[in-house]
């Protein structure tokens, strides 16, 4: 992976945490930020020798899809 690859995964996964700080924070006065979709993916095998489980959840709300935007516009302005 190339150093603006891994700018932009950096950037989108701080968007999505501030978006979702900022949700938190602003959830008394605009409960709406708040209310999110959970997306989640559960791989899982048994092989006889081999087995594995794997969670993997994303909780996705109106304040951390605007950070998610805000750090692409952030990126895009950067390069």
């Amino acid at each position: 992976m190339g150093k603006e690859t891994l700018t932009l995964v950096f950037l989108l996964v701080s968007g999505l945490l501030f978006g979702s700080i900022i949700g938190e924070i602003l959830s008394p006065w605009l409960p709406f930020l708040t209310k999110s979709k959970e997306i989640t993916w559960s791989p899982a095998a048994d092989l006889e020798i081999l087995k594995y489980d794997l969670n993997f959840q994303v909780k996705l709300n109106l304040a951390s899809i605007g950070g998610l935007a805000l750090a692409f516009w952030i990126h895009r302005r950067i390069k």
